[in-house]
């Protein structure tokens, strides 16, 4: 873990850079095209600054999932079994980072997100209401959470968009509580990811706790607001973010970035 000093005037950078990101991470998700650039850009490692991300938004998203929580919104009993799957998946994601390359990923994805950007805007009334479940829960949580728990450990962007949309189609959940239980993962394979970044050492405590302060605020106000104004603030919100990161994934493909 690295425990050098930054300069002093990047603190509050990172608390502010942690806030807006918490806030908009905990109504759609999305808030890794926020820190990571800004990560990057203060002269971070890529594998530190993915570690310190990791970091910053365990804050975050424990955070969001709390507040939640405390609304009611979570089903915690048939969550464990989630939270199991995503564990997993996210530590043999995280592991074999360093051994694959993300590049085939990061070509499929950003269709995959235009995918559901364009199902979500033709069905007006999708996540409107909780409906019929197509899975048992138990099916479900094996498939999307080792396979999403992986997804989040191994590359990441979009991971939110689709825990959201896999609850909505799968388990019948309306997006306020799709998005609510959507947390509860992100926060579990953020967890378990930043428990194989530390053991690597690819971590910078300074920088990762200025931020998570910032994300513990921003989670609270995001949470606060998705609990008052539910799907008609997360569908626009949610669409825009999918396309975001799609537009990310794509500049980054044909820029050649790595």
């Amino acid at each position: 873990m690295d425990f050098s000093p930054l300069a002093f005037w990047l603190y509050p950078l990172l608390f502010a850079t942690g806030l807006a990101a918490g806030f908009v991470d905990s109504i759609a998700g999305g808030g890794g095209l926020i820190t990571i650039p800004i990560l990057l850009n203060i002269g971070l490692q890529p594998e530190l600054a993915l570690g310190t991300n990791k970091l910053q938004a365990t804050f975050g998203s424990g955070s969001a999932a709390w507040h939640f929580g405390r609304a009611g919104m979570i089903d915690w009993s048939n969550s464990r079994l989630g939270v199991l799957y995503t564990f997993v998946g996210a530590i043999v994601g995280t592991t074999l980072v360093s051994f694959l390359p993300p590049s085939v990923l990061r070509t499929v994805i950003p269709w995959l997100l235009i995918a559901i950007s364009i199902y979500v805007i033709l069905q007006p009334r999708l996540g409107d209401m909780d409906r019929q479940a197509r899975l048992r829960p138990e099916p479900f949580f094996a498939l999307c959470g080792l396979g999403l728990g992986f997804y989040d450990g191994f590359f990441g962007p979009g991971t939110g968009t689709f825990w959201a949309m896999a609850f909505v189609i799968g388990l019948g959940f309306n997006l306020t509580r799709a998005t609510a239980h959507t947390k509860l993962m992100n926060f579990t394979s953020n967890a378990a990811s930043l428990i194989v970044f530390l053991i690597g050492g690819h971590c910078h405590l300074l920088a990762g706790v200025s931020m998570g302060m910032g994300q513990l605020l921003g989670a609270r106000l995001g949470s606060r607001v998705v609990i008052r104004k539910g799907t008609r603030l997360i569908r626009p919100v949610f669409v825009c973010v999918a396309l975001a990161i799609t537009l990310r994934l794509l500049w980054l493909n044909f820029s050649g970035t790595r």
